[in-house]
């Protein structure tokens, strides 16, 4: 089965076994990224195409008669056009639960350098400060034990679950956000707008949907705790950026750590990079990619191929000829 690889950089730097899948494909043409224009000449041969976030829209798949799988790299599809691909008999595969340890992995760091201070103290000890030291520490007054904070989690799937554990195996106490727009909270749940001035950090993990978009705006910025924490591995868009940049400036909150933006890669002078900015950390949406989360989506690649080329149905179908979306 002849398949395109448009965006293989994304995933591969140059550590990962591609054999699976040059065993799964044949031919298998891999790209480091590919151009809006070079769409169409990559694909137009291509029986099967793997993205990662190359859009595929409904005007490039009309011009694309022979492609008949597209395998995402990738757990969100909204760079596919869905329906176009269902009117057009495409299947549509995606990875799924892949980097679970890892973004919970990032996540807990995230929330251990806020509190132990561990960046700081590098880069006092880099400044000589800890050399010209009259004792034998350093001490900075802001470092703090988490064991008996509160956790704040907003999106309990497996992502949520998994950081809750391990901010319980830490001491932590977890809470867990009901839906914003929820009518009636459930049992085990505390009412989104109660949470918020409760716990100390705040950490996002549920999908970006119409009903989530800035759902982190200045109000629930403001009843947020003046020296509490908000971590983002989740999808920027859930974050009214411009915002949390005021509220981090009029000290409204105590810090953000985040490890996506709304725009990625984001330009020079998104108001979150300022740097006058206090008590920031952005991360380049690294959260996912450990070596072992993407040698599973390698697998999980190969495994939609070769049940799709055989004439099954793959293990992570999203659509095909003969479903609805």
């Amino acid at each position: 089965m002849h398949t395109v690889f448009l965006d293989a950089g994304s995933l591969d730097p140059g550590d990962l076994d591609l054999t699976p899948l040059q065993q799964a494909a044949d031919p298998l043409e891999c790209y480091p990224r590919t151009r809006p224009e070079a769409l169409l000449p990559r694909l137009e041969p291509a029986e099967a195409a793997i993205v990662n976030k190359v859009v595929l829209d409904a005007g490039i798949l009309s011009c694309l008669p022979k492609l008949r799988l597209i395998a995402v790299a990738a757990t969100g599809t909204n760079n596919v056009d869905l329906e176009a691909a269902r009117r057009r008999g495409i299947t549509v595969t995606n990875c799924q639960d892949y980097g679970t340890t890892a973004v919970a992995q990032h996540t807990l760091t995230l929330v251990l350098n806020h509190f132990t201070r561990i960046p700081a103290f590098t880069a006092r000890v880099r400044d000589g400060e800890w050399s010209r030291a009259p004792h034998f520490s350093l001490i900075d007054p802001a470092q703090r034990e988490i064991a008996g904070r509160r956790l704040g989690v907003v999106g309990y799937g497996t992502l949520g679950q998994r950081v809750a554990a391990f901010a319980q195996a830490l001491g932590m106490e977890v809470w867990l956000a009901e839906r914003p727009s929820a009518h009636r909270c459930r049992v085990g749940r505390v009412p989104f707008d109660e949470l918020l001035p409760e716990v100390d950090v705040l950490s996002l993990h549920c999908p970006l949907t119409e009903e989530t978009a800035g759902m982190i705006d200045a109000g629930a910025l403001r009843r947020m705790r003046s020296d509490a924490l908000l971590v983002n591995t989740a999808r920027g868009g859930l974050v009214d950026e411009s915002a949390l940049a005021t509220a981090l400036r009029n000290e409204e909150i105590g810090a953000a750590a985040l490890d996506v933006l709304t725009q990625e890669p984001p330009p020079p002078d998104h108001p979150l990079l300022a740097a006058d900015l206090p008590n920031v950390t952005v991360t380049p949406h690294s959260a996912w990619s450990a070596l072992e989360a993407r040698r599973r989506i390698v697998e999980q690649l190969r495994d939609n191929l070769v049940a799709f080329a055989t004439g099954g149905v793959p293990p992570n179908r999203i659509i095909g000829p003969d479903s609805d979306l």
